[in-house]
């Protein structure tokens, strides 16, 4: 929306709407994005993983179009909420999709990489304003708003020819009979069905879901515990997604307050990706054309720092990521403040710096970590529903953020990025005592992990890890102990090839030492009979 924001053909077809209208029209995309993500709790687990990710590209698609050929401000609104109803439904469920597929130890990797791409499509939108930016009609805005059903069709295309998980298949087969779940995790694993590996991490699905069966229930299964913390776990899930926005990644770049100039109403830029140029444009005096190429390269940044991610995801954790990251957002926020409140065209260029700091510490710690967390701390019986308000918790976060923000910059200015410096580190805070380490774990371990035990004590040393929920150290002992079964079995493996390749070298050997030896005798036996002759 940055380019369409600022179109005169786009405000002009509006009715020119105020500020307040303006930013009441942007928001309207989170606030369908909450509702696509609460509905999409329920009716995840009865479609499936793959009808769900169709039927929120539809949706995108519906929006996209009703937008695009838009001629009044209703007819938007109403596309702008579609739109965001599509994306509710996508990010509810995709990460679902990711982590029921994907090996325990690739599963960050496969969600850094959709928030990779995900960042791509944010900078192609980025560059595709700027091109669209010397139109100068109507296609200026109507383009660029189209142009997003390329990547919706190509969701429906794509998603038509993939299965459905092996677990929700497991989960709604004839538990006797799991021949479809069965082919299809031999499939994706790129192995036979009678492959031990392949069973083993049957019997495992099986046995996760026999847990939750024994309790089994509806909604209010997220409100209680079902003998696996399955509440807490839920809890967790929404937090961490809400935490999300409370680093403040909507304010990072809220610093410009504009007025129009007929009726004083305030502007203010309450969204990274929608506002982005403005700050440049107003703090640096930089022109309109320049500010959105500037805000073009800030995307690019973003989607490099993404590449980090794919190396620290599954080898540094989930936990690290988050305190460390988040403890480096705090530093970022009062080095901005600090250039808002002394305000010149120095303090300018260094508020543009920590924006660049400012995202590559939030995507570094906070973008993919938090939407693979909640599909893999919740229980098999309420990972779709929990995954997906989880998502509406993140959204509806957003919205609050942008909210609160024009309020804020307006009535204490640069301490406003104090008040988002001390939530970052009440965010460390709740996730050193609350959040247990998930990365490296298979799923159904994670279940095993919150089995109720009232014979465990929190044996861990130090002052403030007594303090800790007890499956915060329960968690980091079942990590070291799977990376030592990971690395037994990664020795073990090596070491069948490497006697594999032995054998194979020793029978060359023997049979060259005995075609040699045969090649002697047949010369020692033809020089015999020539003697004779």
């Amino acid at each position: 929306m940055s380019g369409v924001n600022i179109s005169t053909d786009y405000l002009a077809q509006m009715d020119n709407p105020s500020a307040l209208m303006l930013g009441t029209i942007t928001a309207l995309y989170d606030v369908g994005a909450a509702v696509g993500a609460i509905v999409a709790a329920f009716t995840a687990e009865r479609l499936g993983r793959r009808r769900t990710l169709i039927s929120g590209a539809v949706a995108l698609i519906i929006g996209s179009i009703l937008m695009a050929a838009s001629y009044g401000r209703p007819q938007f609104m109403v596309g702008r909420f579609a739109t965001g109803v599509g994306i509710g439904y996508l990010t509810g469920v995709a990460p679902v999709y990711q982590s029921e597929v994907a090996r325990a130890a690739h599963r960050g990797w496969m969600v850094c990489c959709q928030v990779t791409t995900m960042l791509g499509g944010l900078m192609v939108a980025y560059w595709i304003n700027y091109g669209f930016y010397f139109v100068k009609n109507s296609a200026q805005w109507r383009f660029p708003l189209a142009f997003q059903m390329v990547f919706a069709i190509y969701i429906v295309i794509i998603t038509t020819f993939l299965p459905d998980t092996p677990r929700w298949l497991m989960r709604h087969d004839r538990p006797e009979n799991p021949s479809r779940s069965l082919a299809v995790l031999a499939r994706f694993r790129n192995r036979p069905e009678d492959d031990k590996t392949v069973l083993a991490e049957l019997d495992a699905i099986k046995h996760a879901i026999g847990l939750e069966a024994a309790q089994e229930g509806s909604w209010s299964d997220l409100f209680r515990s079902n003998g696996m913390q399955a509440n807490k776990r839920f809890y967790l899930a929404l937090g961490i997604q809400f935490m999300q926005q409370m680093t403040g990644i909507n304010i990072g770049e809220c610093r410009v307050i504009l007025f129009h100039a007929e009726d004083e109403k305030m502007l203010t830029c309450s969204q990274v990706t929608y506002y982005a140029p403005t700050l440049y444009q107003e703090s640096l005096g930089m022109s309109q054309e320049m500010s959105l190429f500037l805000g073009c390269w800030t995307q690019v940044w973003y989607i490099l720092a993404s590449f980090v991610t794919w190396y620290t995801i599954d080898r540094i954790g989930r936990r690290k990521l988050y305190i460390s990251q988040a403890i480096g957002m705090t530093c970022v926020l009062i080095g901005e403040a600090i250039c808002v409140k002394v305000n010149n065209h120095g303090a300018s260029i260094g508020a543009v710096v920590f924006v660049f700091l400012f995202e590559a510490c939030f995507t570094w710690g906070w973008m993919a970590t938090v939407w693979v967390y909640p599909p893999e701390i919740l229980p098999l019986k309420i990972r779709a529903k929990g995954a997906s308000l989880a998502a509406a918790a993140d959204f509806l976060g957003n919205f609050l953020v942008v909210e609160v923000t024009p309020v804020g910059l307006q009535n204490i200015g640069w301490k406003f990025y104090l008040v988002w410096a001390v939530l970052n580190l009440v965010c460390a805070t709740i996730v050193f005592f609350c959040y247990p380490e998930t990365g490296g774990l298979p799923l159904e371990a994670i279940d095993d992990l919150f089995v109720e035990d009232s014979e465990y004590q929190n044996n861990a040393t130090g002052v403030f890890n007594r303090f800790q929920w007890r499956y915060v150290a329960r968690s980091k002992k079942a990590v070291r102990e799977w990376k030592k079964v990971s690395s037994v079995e990664g020795g073990r493996r090596e070491s069948v090839q490497a006697t594999g390749l032995e054998k194979e070298v020793t029978t060359d050997s023997s049979s060259q030492s005995s075609s040699s030896d045969h090649d002697k005798k047949t010369e020692a036996e033809h020089s015999e009979s020539q003697n004779e002759v």
